[in-house]
């Protein structure tokens, strides 16, 4: 009699506590992820959308470079409440699926305060993004207005938003998109 050995792919990042990916099909990748933190930091992405696409039993949260620090202390508060060790899938919106040089130094800011916090068993991935976001961290706001869809909103009269959202932990709330039983 043979024994069916379940074969995991890499691209879950199972292994690892805080795990990093792009877009939609990132959403569907993490299906073992206890929390999500969705990382769209100029908000092209609607909620319903994100819900739709996300495993069924994980807890969404909506996290940016506004709220890291609060989205880091969130799951921090999480984890102690369910009395065990939570895996997290920060998703970064990207584009169409795609890399953003925002959404990847946002993700990487939240992945940053998850270390602060004390959650830094991350995947080689995530470590990438944190790390880029501690060296690029002085030129956020640049980087933010330069960007391609940052270009693209200021040229459609949305300079203000942009520059609000390439601002670090300016807001201390975290909104639960859903909250898993």
């Amino acid at each position: 009699m043979s024994v069916q050995q379940t074969v995991v792919s890499p691209l879950t990042q199972t292994k690892y506590q805080v795990r990093l990916d792009f877009g939609k099909p990132g959403l569907k990748r993490m299906t073992d992820a206890d929390v999500i933190i969705w990382v769209d930091s100029l908000g092209q992405f609607e909620t319903m959308s994100v819900q739709a696409c996300a495993v069924e039993d994980a807890t969404i949260i909506a996290a940016d470079l506004t709220n890291r620090t609060a989205a880091a202390q969130w799951v921090l508060e999480h984890q102690v409440r369910l009395g065990r060790r939570v895996t997290i899938a920060v998703v970064a919106a990207g584009r169409e699926g795609a890399f953003t040089s925002h959404d990847a130094l946002a993700a990487g800011a939240v992945i940053d305060a998850l270390a602060t916090a004390g959650i830094d068993f991350t995947s080689p991935e995530a470590a990438v993004v944190c790390a880029a976001f501690e060296g690029l961290q002085k030129a956020v706001g640049h980087l933010f207005t330069a960007s391609v869809v940052g270009q693209e909103m200021i040229v459609a009269g949305e300079r203000e938003k942009v520059v609000r959202a390439s601002q670090v932990d300016t807001r201390t709330d975290v909104k639960v998109l859903r909250l898993a039983s």
